[in-house]
């Protein structure tokens, strides 16, 4: 009898891999894309991310577009640091000016 147990639970085990290689197999034909396809088709969404470039291991850039308008967004340490509209010029730094100091 314990050699039918020994027998059924290999079994029970071989199709339980069986189950999961063939949901990995799946998955990667298929893969994420039909799942976004599938989950866009329920509802459009009003906030996108566009496009992420990593700075750094601490900063990175993330194009949003939220309403039909492209904001990009600075992003670091978990944090949002600064934004500006997409296509916007670039706020430019405040003009460095050197007066010399009066001699006492």
């Amino acid at each position: 009898m314990d050699v039918f147990l020994l027998i059924r639970a290999v079994a029970a085990l071989a199709v339980t891999l069986g189950l999961i290689g063939l949901a990995a197999v799946a998955l990667r034909k298929f893969g994420p894309e039909a799942l976004n396809r599938i989950v866009s088709k329920r509802r459009e969404r009003r906030l996108q991310v566009v496009e992420t470039l990593v700075l750094d291991p601490a900063r990175r850039l993330v194009l949003c577009r939220l309403d039909g308008e492209e904001r990009l967004v600075l992003l670091g340490d978990g944090r949002l640091l600064d934004w500006v509209p997409a296509g916007a010029p670039s706020p430019s730094p405040a003009p460095v000016t050197t007066q010399p100091e009066p001699v006492a």
